[in-house]
């Protein structure tokens, strides 16, 4: 089996070394930026399974490195800083990253996040690949492709974005509470924000009103969390 390629991005030596030890030592194959103008340049020329990413840098910070990324790559993305507020989490994970951990942090802790965030996409990889194309009005979502398509035009989601859109529509009109979603898009071990599905749903119906979708599938359950309906397919 070949080794899981990472990609450490941290303009600190000291802590891309110690970061290189870690995951040496758990067998996977590294590479490293020491800004995000390089890790960029990078990116584009290979074919990582994750990436660390360091939230302040000179030249890009974390959170622009993360946009960028997202634009072309789901890649899954550990962001990696000293601030530990809450709402810098949230801003994080909403742009497109997949985890957070906040400075200093114990290898274990590391590790084991590193090999959820794995763990969980090639699950979700896996499951795609077993099923079909899912048609609504103006609708159509390729879970293979990972892929959502709004009249014919594709649009483009991040990886959380996409697997929570898809999680919803696969679900009929199943109602899912926050916590159920982070629980299903991040696993058991992840202690973040519930609040940061509220950014994912916020960005999803931008993204399909803004495509010209006549409606909103991804509908508010008050009190409860979220469904997704299609207007005049009431149970």
């Amino acid at each position: 089996m070949s080794k899981a390629q990472v990609l450490i991005v941290d303009d600190e030596w000291n802590m891309r070394n110690l970061l290189r030890i870690y995951l040496l030592q758990e067998g996977f194959a590294i590479k490293e930026a020491s800004t995000g103008r390089e890790a960029l340049s990078m990116i584009e020329k290979h074919n990582f399974d994750l990436i660390l990413l360091d939230v302040m840098m000179p030249d890009m910070d974390g959170w622009q490195v993360c946009q960028a990324v997202r634009e072309s790559s789901q890649t899954p993305i550990l962001m990696l800083t000293a601030r530990s507020e809450t709402k810098d989490k949230v801003h994080g994970l909403g742009i497109g990253a997949d985890d957070y951990l906040t400075k200093p942090f114990e290898p274990e802790e590391l590790l084991a996040r590193i090999h959820s965030l794995l763990r969980r996409s090639n699950m979700f990889r896996v499951s795609a690949s077993q099923e079909q194309v899912l048609e609504h009005p103006e609708l159509r979502i390729y879970p293979q492709a990972r892929e959502v398509q709004v009249q014919g035009e594709r649009i483009l989601f991040t990886q959380k974005e996409f697997d929570l859109l898809h999680l919803l529509a696969r679900s009929g009109q199943r109602v899912f509470t926050r916590e159920e979603l982070v629980e299903q898009l991040w696993g058991n071990d992840y202690g973040g924000e519930t609040r940061v599905i509220d950014t994912h749903v916020k960005n999803i119906r931008e993204k399909l009103l803004k495509a010209g979708l006549s409606y909103v599938p991804v509908q508010t359950v008050w009190g409860l969390g979220y469904k997704f309906q299609i207007p005049g397919n009431v149970q």
